[in-house]
């Protein structure tokens, strides 16, 4: 069993919470700017407050689980990482494993805006998905995998934890430049913002849909993104099949959970 805390958890056990966006979590906490009173248990491989290996040993049996308030998945490999779509697939079906044998409910699973493919947008839950890359592919077999038994959120960039923002910190970076004279648009959410999303979901008390999209209301230009941060870059022509703005249709996620058009904003998204 996991060592007890000096008081149960009450707000959602968070699987992967080692990875970027699970850091960036944690940061927040850290920090004093959880969205919450209730604290969220932490779950890691290793030296964790709960501590599980999901794909070599069953989940540990631990008091503090009969108390959470959801789940949300964040385990399942990361944009541009090697995760094979049998491996993400089976992350998700032990942490459903784990939601069952537990009673904890509802379950978030992270998908990603990837399954939709290179088509411009903006795309609804509706739309058939095209995944063209592993990252997408891998997480159209874990929704797969997932079926109905929890709402996969198909998130778009999350500002801080995308490749954007962490190769610009280290160097300078090349934009597409559009006839338009502007670099392309995405569709972001910061880290704040989106555990807000999270925990409205989970606190939503009305039965969840299998997919939805998730990011800040609208797009933003990367350039943007990049001005605000006061980071370097240049710019080239967009080659051919360049997408300007792959948006998002946030409206069946506005039906559910309030959403502030100022969190798209590239100030906000930095911030975050």
């Amino acid at each position: 069993m996991t060592p007890e805390h000096e008081a149960p958890a009450k707000g959602p056990l968070i699987l992967g919470a080692g990875g970027r966006i699970g850091r960036a979590f944690r940061a927040l906490e850290a920090g004093g700017h959880w969205p919450s009173a209730a604290r969220p248990l932490w779950h890691g491989r290793t030296d964790a407050p709960y501590s599980w290996d999901m794909l070599r040993e069953p989940p540990p049996r631990d008091d503090r689980l009969s108390d959470v308030s959801g789940m949300i998945v964040l385990a399942g490999g990361r944009s541009g990482g090697d995760i094979a779509p049998q491996e993400a697939a089976a992350l998700a079906g032990a942490a459903l494993e784990l939601a069952m044998r537990e009673g904890i409910g509802p379950v978030l699973v992270c998908s990603s805006q990837a399954v939709y493919g290179p088509e411009p947008g903006p795309h609804s839950e509706h739309d058939p998905i095209a995944p063209h890359t592993p990252y997408g592919l891998s997480k159209a077999a874990m929704e797969e995998a997932v079926g109905q038994r929890a709402c996969c959120l198909r998130i778009g960039n999350v500002a801080g934890c995308d490749m954007l923002l962490r190769n610009a910190a280290r160097s300078p970076v090349t934009l597409d430049r559009f006839p338009d004279g502007q670099s392309p648009r995405r569709c972001y959410i910061g880290p704040l913002s989106l555990a807000r999303i999270m925990l409205g979901l989970l606190d939503a008390r009305r039965p969840l849909p299998p997919v939805l999209n998730v990011a800040a209301p609208g797009s933003v230009p990367m350039s943007d993104l990049l001005d605000a941060a006061h980071l370097d870059y240049a710019w080239r022509p967009a080659p051919s099949g360049a997408l300007p703005d792959p948006r998002l249709d946030l409206s069946r996620l506005g039906e559910i959970v309030p959403l502030d058009p100022d969190w798209g904003r590239a100030k906000t998204l930095v911030a975050e």
